[in-house]
Order: C-alpha cells, then sequence, then structure tokens
C-alpha cells in the first residue's frame, strides 16, 4: 500500500480543472401573483396537494408563466496539452451559452467546444492562454488490474479540487452506450466529479469519471470512468477533425450461443453470427447472412460488443482483413470500412427474426404469403409462419411466437414446411443436437439454435 497519495496529488492536481457551465433555461413563475419553488421541493408537494393557483400541475385555469433565468452547473476536466486542450464529459458542458474554465491556481479563462462526442459522453474543449499549461497524460487502461489502486481528482458538490483514493473493483464495465467500457471503482465520486479524472499510481489517466449507481445520489463506493483507451481515440478524432469518424463494417450481427454453435459444427461459442448484410462495405467485400466473425483486422472477436468496438476504433477508409466461418471452412475478406456517422441512416437495414403450419419441433408453422407479409410488415417473399407454439415446448423456451417468421434453417432457405423437415432430417443424419433458424419478428433479424431431443423423444 502506498504510504501516502500526496506527492502523486502534488504532481497531477495542476492540471485539473473546475468547470463552470452558464445557460439560459426557461423557469415557471406560477400563476399570477403565485409562489415559484423548485418541482420536487416540500413547498412544492403542499402546493399541489392543497390545490394553490399556480402551483406546479396547480388547477387547470391556472396558467403558469414560464421567464427565462441563467443557470449555472459544475463539474470537471483535465488538460491533455500545454495549449490548453481539455476533457470533460459531454454532458458537463451540453446546452451551455458560457464555459469558464478555473484552474488549480485560482486562474480563470474561457472556453471553446471543439467538439463532442455523446455516444461515449466525451467532449473537448480549447482555452488560450500566453504561458504553458501544466498537463497530464493518457495511460493504457487496458493495463488496469483488478485491485490496482487509483486517484480521482474533481469537483464534488461544487466544494472545489478534491482527491479521492480506492482501488478497481471491476472492468469492462457495460452501462447504456453502444461503445461502453467503464472502469468501476470505489474511490468516491459525487456530483461535480463528472468528467474528472481517474489517475493511476503513475499519475496517468486511465479513466474518465462519469457516473455512479446509488440509491440516494451520493457515493456509496460504486462509480464508473470511461476507460482512457476509448477516450483517447474519441479526443484524437474531435481534436483533428471537430467530430467523430468510427469505422463501419455494415452488417447486423448477434452472439453465437453452445446451442448455435453446436448447430453449426463449430469448435466452441464465440465470434459474431451475421444476421443481415445491407448494402454496404461488408456485402462489397463479400460478406454473407449466416457467417460467424471469428477475427477483425487481425485479432479475435470474442463477441458482438467486442467486434463493435474494435470496428468503431478503426479509421473509415481503411482496408482491414475479416475472417469468417462459412459452411465449416474460414474465409478471410478485405473488407473497405465506410464512415459509421455518413451512414447511419442508411445502415441499418431490415433484419430477420424468429419462426416457425404443420405442427414442428413444439410449432405450427405455414407458408408465408405476400399477405400475411404485409401483415406483420415483412419484406420477405418465402418464409414459414409461425402460428403457435406449445407453451411447454422447447420452441416457447426460446421465446418464439406466433407472428415470427422462419426464412432459413442450417443457413438454408425454407418456403415449405417440406423444406423446414428436411432440414432438421439432414441435421439430425449429422448428428447434430440443435437446427439453427433465421428468423424475423417486427423486422429485426435473428439466429436461433432449436433443440431436436424433443423431437426425437416424440418420434420414438
Amino acid at each position: 500500500m502506498p504510504g501516502s497519495f500526496a506527492d502523486l496529488a502534488e504532481q497531477v492536481s495542476p492540471a485539473v480543472v473546475n468547470i463552470t457551465t452558464t445557460s439560459v433555461v426557461s423557469q415557471p413563475t406560477g400563476g399570477p401573483g403565485g409562489p415559484a419553488f423548485p418541482e420536487g421541493s416540500p413547498f412544492s408537494d403542499l402546493f399541489r396537494d392543497f390545490g394553490f393557483p399556480g402551483a406546479p400541475n396547480g388547477p387547470e385555469g391556472m396558467p403558469q408563466r414560464r421567464m427565462p433565468q441563467r443557470s449555472n452547473a459544475l463539474g470537471s476536466g483535465f488538460v491533455i496539452s500545454a495549449d490548453g486542450y481539455i476533457v470533460t464529459n459531454n454532458h458537463v458542458i451540453e446546452g451551455a451559452d458560457q464555459i469558464e474554465i478555473e484552474f488549480y491556481s485560482g486562474e480563470t479563462l474561457p472556453a471553446e467546444v471543439v467538439g463532442t462526442d455523446p455516444n461515449t459522453d466525451v467532449a473537448l474543449l480549447k482555452v488560450e492562454s500566453d504561458d504553458a499549461i501544466p498537463f497530464v497524460r493518457f495511460g493504457d487502461s487496458d493495463d488496469a488490474r483488478v485491485g490496482d489502486w487509483v486517484l480521482a481528482l474533481g469537483n464534488p458538490l461544487g466544494q472545489g479540487f478534491s482527491a479521492s483514493s480506492g482501488i478497481v473493483s471491476a472492468r469492462n464495465r457495460e452501462l447504456s452506450g453502444t461503445y461502453d467500457d467503464y472502469l468501476q471503482t470505489d474511490a468516491a465520486i459525487n456530483r461535480g466529479n463528472s468528467g474528472g479524472p481517474l489517475f493511476n499510481l503513475d499519475g496517468e489517466v486511465i479513466g474518465v469519471n462519469t457516473a455512479i449507481l446509488s440509491p440516494n445520489g451520493g457515493s456509496i463506493g460504486i462509480g464508473f470512468s470511461m476507460a482512457s483507451n476509448v477516450v483517447s481515440q474519441v479526443v484524437d478524432q474531435l481534436r483533428e477533425f471537430g467530430e467523430t469518424r468510427r469505422g463501419w463494417l455494415g452488417v447486423m450481427i448477434q452472439d453465437v450461443t453452445p446451442e448455435m454453435a453446436e448447430a453449426l459444427g463449430l469448435e466452441q461459442a464465440g465470434g459474431a453470427m451475421v444476421t443481415d448484410v445491407p448494402e454496404g462495405p461488408a456485402r462489397e467485400a463479400g460478406l454473407q447472412m449466416g457467417d460467424v466473425i471469428t477475427s477483425f483486422d487481425g485479432a479475435e472477436v470474442e463477441d458482438t460488443r467486442g467486434l463493435v468496438r474494435r470496428v468503431a476504433e478503426a479509421p473509415a477508409g481503411e482496408t482491414v482483413e475479416v475472417v469468417v466461418m462459412r459452411d465449416g471452412d474460414s474465409e478471410t475478406l478485405d473488407v473497405t470500412l465506410g464512415r459509421r456517422e455518413t451512414a447511419q441512416g442508411n445502415a441499418d437495414a431490415e433484419a430477420p427474426a424468429e419462426a416457425s403450419e404443420s405442427d414442428v419441433l413444439g410449432m405450427t408453422v405455414t407458408p408465408l404469403t405476400p399477405q400475411m407479409a404485409s401483415e406483420l410488415d415483412v419484406s420477405e417473399a418465402e418464409g414459414l409462419v409461425i402460428t403457435a407454439v406449445d407453451p411447454e415446448s422447447a420452441a416457447a423456451e426460446k421465446g418464439l411466437a406466433a407472428g415470427d417468421v422462419i426464412t432459413e434453417a442450417n443457413q438454408q432457405p425454407v418456403a415449405t414446411v417440406a423444406d423446414l423437415e428436411a432440414r432438421i432430417e439432414e441435421a439430425r443424419e449429422a448428428g447434430r443436437r440443435s437446427v439453427l433458424m433465421l428468423i424475423r419478428r417486427g423486422g429485426e433479424p435473428l439466429f436461433l439454435a432449436l433443440p431436436l431431443e424433443q423431437e426425437d423423444a416424440t418420434a420414438e
């Protein structure tokens, strides 16, 4: 254990800043002559309960006037270059009209927004100064281990510069974003710490303090810092372009379950199953629905989350090697990545979902007709519609339901009940314990491995 964090705090504090933002908000004033209390205050509840005119949610016919008022908010950040680039959270400065930076020395400077990325909650600011500004560097968050000491600096609850210590409690936490990769720490993080740095003992920033898990708004020892390896790449792009330019592969994917792996004849579950290939880089390179992506740009793909992050980190326009498993064989394809931000509105294509009129594997299925396709809002011309599912069957256990449309079985199209039964028989003859199905539900594609054991028992 370190005897003290004093030397580390003294070393890095000059690069940590307090951030004050000012914005104009519309504030209710109550009805004419009525009182104005903040929503959520005891007075607000009292006046609502007794129906006072002008109270929040008060009686009809008593309009509330809204007057523009200036609102201040506090946060934290840190300087990453001598010429005044500052990193913070996007939510700290979002909607701000003015941003003021207070340095450890007490000096204050106005800041301008260079760029923001709401997906990772990162913002890059810039101040102008005649003198070089103390700064800190990013470290490698992948080197952080559970149990490592960390130091959090910032402006908690508007109290000014403050330090708290703890350890890395967990890694690779996912909260809600597509590119989430959080370090969890028990170092005290409170409101106002947002955007502040999380240091390792070498004085390197390995995380940006972003969120806490708390029932009361205060620290209970569960805080989350966006990993520096994610933040630093976003910052580099914001600094160069003023915006993010993430790579785009152009596929819809899902994780490979053990049952799916067995149905595909794979040695183990892993990789990312391609469920749809709309117009885009992947289709141009030859990727197909049903491919399992096992490697991207020379690195193994363990699951869909890892693939999404790796693609996003790759530069748009770069050609990368993508290795897929197809029909039991490995194939290597060269894909020139597009840019996600420009393709976002077009890249999301229709997707398949789940499915299965004859009784097959606990499902009642019938061939898809144009009228059914219209009613179910699917674009497929062929497939089998599930009209009923035995509630005690494996199909029900897997979540299949009436209205799902089966379009493939064992990676081959199915248009009739005979097609589906033939695919099931082929799987049995090959010694497989499940059959891989591609279904569409509400336009979304999904592969699902349906066990065959129940059908065997019924047949016997």
